[in-house]
């Protein structure tokens, strides 16, 4: 398929379940101002492509006069897997710039068991540091809308918090820089449909550092699925969670790096 019926399946085919749900993402939390110079963080895979490709056209037909710069951080990927995100990338006209790292390296040395716990980190580090390096403000992340309720349930069953992954955040060790998710409200299922439509083939393939984290997001997943034959709104509910919390029916919190207890306030 070429450029030009990609951008249209985006614009008219796919408008009411990638395009207009990334907008009101954007909109909702405002995730976008007027001047804004966003890296658009793409790692190869489904979500960070059209992650890429909605930008683009939000940037040619929305009301926001702000920039982009398509960024890859190759943290040692196999020569294959870094070949098909360059053709994919000029397939799709997004105009990349690649900053060559060790992350999956120093990960597999240092990470112990949790080498993708590590990983992780180290990206965002280098992400930060090269988008600022190339004069953005803010980062953009192809998260979606499954990342954000199988984090949650993760965070929920196996590490006993109620913690979301947030639409945007400002960054703590990289002062005036900012990051947005403005794919949390896309759904999974339809950006697979979408990437099988256009035809290209976005598989990163195992960077062989897995570790059981991922093993219980698959679970999550699995769990979820299951979820939905009981009640089909599931995972809405656990995504309108985050948004319904009842700080009169909580007994402990965190915020700014303090703790509180519901018992400061309970004879107020």
């Amino acid at each position: 398929m070429n450029i030009v019926e990609i951008e249209k399946a985006i614009l008219k085919r796919y408008r009411s379940r990638l395009y207009r749900p990334f907008v009101n993402a954007i909109a909702d939390y405002n995730m976008i101002s007027p001047g804004d110079i966003i890296a658009v963080c793409i790692s190869g895979g489904k979500d960070s492509f059209v992650m890429a490709k909605l930008f683009q056209e939000i940037a040619k037909h929305g009301k926001i006069d702000f920039s982009l710069k398509f960024i890859v951080m190759n943290p040692g990927y196999k020569e294959e897997i870094l070949l098909r995100l360059v053709e994919n990338a000029n397939h799709l006209q997004i105009p990349i710039v690649i900053k060559e790292t060790d992350v999956f390296r120093v990960a597999r040395k240092l990470g112990g068991d949790k080498p993708c716990y590590m990983c992780a980190r180290m990206r965002r580090g280098f992400l930060y540091e090269y988008a600022r390096l190339c004069g953005c403000n803010k980062i953009a992340l192809g998260h979606h809308f499954n990342d954000v309720i199988e984090t949650t349930m993760l965070n929920i069953l196996y590490g006993g918090t109620f913690e979301i992954m947030m639409p945007k955040l400002k960054a703590k060790n990289f002062p005036g820089m900012e990051l947005i998710r403005p794919m949390i409200y896309v759904k999974e299922k339809d950006i697979i449909n979408f990437v099988n439509y256009i035809g290209i083939n976005t598989e990163n393939g195992d960077c062989g550092i897995r570790d059981k984290y991922l093993t219980k997001r698959e679970e999550i997943k699995k769990l979820i699925l299951s979820l939905k034959k009981v009640n089909k709104d599931i995972d809405i509910n656990i995504f309108k969670s985050g948004e319904n919390i009842n700080l009169d029916r909580v007994v402990k919190w965190r915020h700014q790096g303090r703790k509180f207890s519901f018992l400061e306030y309970y004879d107020n």
